[in-house]
């Protein structure tokens, strides 16, 4: 590695510990709010509707909770209103938008206005274009990244959200929420589930 990208690294690294208090402070403000009393902080009504529809595509409710059942949609709001900037939340509009108006034009609705049939085919659709994300440590990218696209940077968006969340931290995936003892010889299957902090 280089004196450059050693830089790099070591920056995103100081921004990950600066920015990982305040965003587990957005997470619990979103805990309490009851849905039906949501009021986006960033996005309008309309734009709010085709997130909650495109997080509950992705990671819907089945013998575990939701992205909606995590708020996971609250959240994503809370950290584009607070973390983004002015392009930043510039480019999520006219990522929305334009994802809405590819609907309208295949299908004559927008996607949170779809039957489940045709919201899958979307998807199915957007799934097999765009890059792939390379491989990273600890949330920062190793080597090139090619682009992925509004769609697949969005659905990352809902599983880091989902897996962010307390319900499914405690619950779904193992928890310790304290260092315990090391024991560097154990068999992968008696791991179980990936783990959580």
């Amino acid at each position: 590695m280089n004196r450059r990208k050693a830089l790099k690294f070591t920056g995103n690294m100081a921004v990950a510990a600066v920015a990982g208090p305040s965003l587990l402070s957005l997470f619990q403000s979103c805990k309490n709010t009851v849905r039906a009393d949501w009021q986006p902080e960033f996005l309008i009504q309309k734009e709010a509707s085709f997130l909650s529809t495109f997080v509950d595509m992705i990671l819907p409710a089945t013998d575990t909770p939701g992205a909606l059942d995590v708020k996971a949609d609250m959240f994503m709001d809370k950290v584009m209103a607070n973390v983004y900037d002015d392009a930043g939340k510039k480019a999520m509009r006219a990522n929305i938008a334009q994802f809405n108006a590819d609907c309208e034009a295949n299908f004559g609705k927008e996607f949170a206005e779809l039957n489940k049939a045709d919201r899958i085919k979307v998807l199915e659709k957007e799934e097999a274009k765009g890059g792939q994300f390379g491989q990273g440590v600890w949330g920062t990218a190793v080597g090139p990244q090619e682009p992925v696209g509004f769609y697949k940077s969005l659905k990352s968006m809902t599983l880091w959200a989902y897996t962010s969340s307390e319900e499914i931290g405690k619950n779904v995936l193992n928890y310790d929420p304290v260092p315990g003892g090391y024991d560097g010889c154990i068999p992968v299957s008696a791991v179980g589930n990936k783990w959580t902090l």
